[in-house]
């Protein structure tokens, strides 16, 4: 396994390889990725892991420097290479990782939600519409029920009735 670096990153932008007890710059991290050594930069007050950032900044720099020399081929461009492909390592493993946690976070939400808006219906003493279905469902039951032993066919509670006003207003008009 190679050697690991660790860099710190100060307040005022300023980078220190703890290896090496020096400042740093975005080159020298550069080249000490081509040389095959691992990196981890962390923000030095917080703690917080900023590689993905830092060799984001460095593959910028590669390609602007890249575009420059346009089409003339060096030797560096193999080391540009395995940089890219330490560089694509690196960043792809986290951005699984926080898609995996956002799903999972995702889900928690979504019970946390429902199970907060059945409390706040039971503490308003208002039914949740999983029990406005399960009451409909046993009209609907009961409805077909009476049918069955009066022998007529009662209203559906699910079709829209004729509101009563209309039917008074309706008798009226024919007196």
């Amino acid at each position: 396994m190679a050697e690991k670096h660790l860099i710190k990153k100060y307040a005022n932008r300023k980078l220190y390889d703890t290896n090496t007890s020096r400042y740093i710059t975005l080159n020298g991290i550069s080249e000490l990725v081509r040389e095959g050594y691992d990196i981890e930069v962390v923000d030095r007050d917080t703690g917080a892991d900023l590689t993905p950032l830092i060799l984001s900044q460095i593959v910028l720099g590669e390609e602007k420097r890249g575009r420059a020399r346009a089409n003339g081929e060096s030797p560096s461009a193999d080391r540009g290479s395995a940089l890219l492909d330490y560089v694509r390592r690196t960043l792809n493993v986290p951005a699984q990782l926080v898609g995996n946690e956002v799903e999972r976070r995702r889900g928690d939400i979504e019970e946390l939600i429902e199970s907060a808006i059945e409390h706040a219906l039971a503490q308003l003493s208002l039914p949740s519409r999983r029990e406005v279905e399960r009451l409909s469902e046993k009209v609907e039951a009961l409805s077909r029920r009476v049918d069955r032993t009066t022998g007529t066919r009662t209203r559906s509670t699910r079709k829209s009735a004729t509101p009563t006003r209309t039917r008074k207003a309706a008798a009226r008009r024919s007196t």
